[in-house]
């Protein structure tokens, strides 16, 4: 009558059934007591603004703590993001005791952290790495290692197989990659995100904040229309009312944060000062240009043209997706919480759940936004390439340099060596002599 098959209660009389997971209260007393004469519902909407300024004014510390903080922020967020998933599933089927399974879930955390953070270093700090003999072996032989650290923790894996569990020990050990796919492999995208620049990292995630504010407002004070099953309190309203508010919030602040170089220029390692620097010449996406408006809008709006940043046009497109698909990261995860009968995926934030439940859409916004950089913004990098072509042998720095000079001349870039040859004896006579 509910739709359930024989495979999934024989799936059930295996794992023991998917018993919710308890959750608690965890408001402070203080705002009980405070808001103790309000109805649940504004009593809710009263904890969740509170709780939402405090966390919208972290945000803000944590950025003017610069971009090594940042990277310990995402950090931090995704262990605890996958320690609430894997929570999730050893309270679910804890009866049957798995012999390593946190063990092994979180020495895989380990390894895929491991091999994405060595990556990260190879490419971002590769003067630092060379000049270091521990760190210059430990980058050249950095994958290769990688591999033997997650084949250790894959033949711990099969040397912990119980015969009447096999098939929970392999649900589990998916249920493992699954949560290092969606958690850890994004996480490192948001970190390539922010050495891009840190208008790349800041604007993308405050148009999911505002998004899921602005549709919760929306859907408090006007909603009506339910949206969809798996989320019944989200309506049409707030998920219309959000993109509108969304798009404008992008406009405002691209604007605002494309005339600070601090924002703009990628976070590049000083080798110098052993530190992170934010200071280039803008490029010409931080540049204000002047737009010609179509001419159905000249009676509207007045204008003829308008001046703006090129990033502006590129906040559109973030910030529309933010507001029509990032909440399906949401819906995602409401029915991952369906399937296991829970509220929220931990009690971390009163009103709010666990950390996961505030960056359920942020993982989907960091990986389009790093496509979107890779697609339509990141050109080749002069300076990873002369790093590189540094600390090649000198045979082989010949042979790119007079590939490199032959494909300039044949270009016409380039006078021929003939050319310049006799350009410099007229120049300088008595050097013929």
């Amino acid at each position: 009558m509910d739709g359930e098959t024989a495979s999934d209660s024989e799936s059930k009389s295996e794992f023991g059934g998917s018993s919710p997971v308890p959750t608690s209260d965890d408001t402070p007393e203080v705002l009980n007591r405070a808001l103790s004469n309000l109805s649940s519902r504004w009593k809710n909407w009263w904890v969740r603004g509170i709780l939402t300024l405090a966390m919208i004014t972290f945000f803000f510390i944590i950025i003017y703590l610069g971009p090594m903080v940042l990277m310990t922020i995402v950090m931090c967020v995704q262990i605890k993001c996958f320690h609430e998933i894997i929570t999730i599933g050893y309270n679910v089927y804890h009866s049957y005791d798995l012999p390593w399974f946190r063990t092994l879930s979180w020495y895989f955390l380990l390894c895929v952290n491991y091999f994405f953070y060595g990556e990260t270093v190879t490419d971002y700090f590769f003067t630092l790495v060379q000049r270091e003999e521990p760190l210059r072996i430990l980058s050249k032989y950095h994958r290769f290692i990688s591999f033997a650290l997650y084949l250790t923790g894959f033949c711990m894996f099969v040397l912990s197989l119980v015969k009447k569990h096999y098939r929970l020990q392999f649900y589990m050990f998916g249920w493992t990659h699954v949560t290092l796919l969606i958690v850890v492999t994004q996480s490192h995208l948001i970190i390539h995100n922010l050495f891009e620049g840190m208008i790349w990292f800041i604007v993308p995630i405050s148009c999911v904040i505002c998004n899921d504010i602005m549709a919760y407002m929306f859907g408090f004070f006007f909603g009506r229309t339910p949206l969809i099953k798996l989320s019944p309190k989200k309506t049409w309203e707030g998920f219309i009312g959000g993109f509108f508010s969304t798009v404008l919030f992008g406009l405002l602040l691209s604007y605002v944060m494309s005339g600070y170089r601090c924002f703009t220029c990628p976070v590049e390692f000083n080798n110098d000062t052993n530190s992170f620097t934010v200071d280039c010449e803008p490029s010409e996406l931080f540049q204000l240009q002047e737009y010609n408006i179509p001419v159905l809008l000249h009676s509207v709006l007045g204008w003829r043209t308008v001046r703006m940043y090129p990033f502006q046009i590129h906040s559109i497109a973030l910030s529309t997706f933010a507001s029509l698909i990032g909440p399906f990261g949401g819906f995602f995860a409401s029915g991952f919480k369906r399937a296991f009968k829970i509220k929220d995926f931990a009690n971390t934030i009163p009103g709010h759940g666990g950390i996961m439940d505030r960056f359920d859409c942020q993982y989907l916004m960091a990986t389009f936004v790093n496509v979107y950089i890779a697609s339509f913004i990141r050109g080749p990098n002069p300076s990873k390439l002369i790093q590189q072509f540094l600390t090649l042998r000198p045979e082989q720095q010949l042979h790119i340099f007079n590939t490199l000079k032959a494909h300039l001349v044949d270009r016409g870039v380039l006078a021929s060596l003939e050319d310049s040859t006799q350009a410099s004896s007229r120049e300088f006579p008595d050097l013929r002599q």
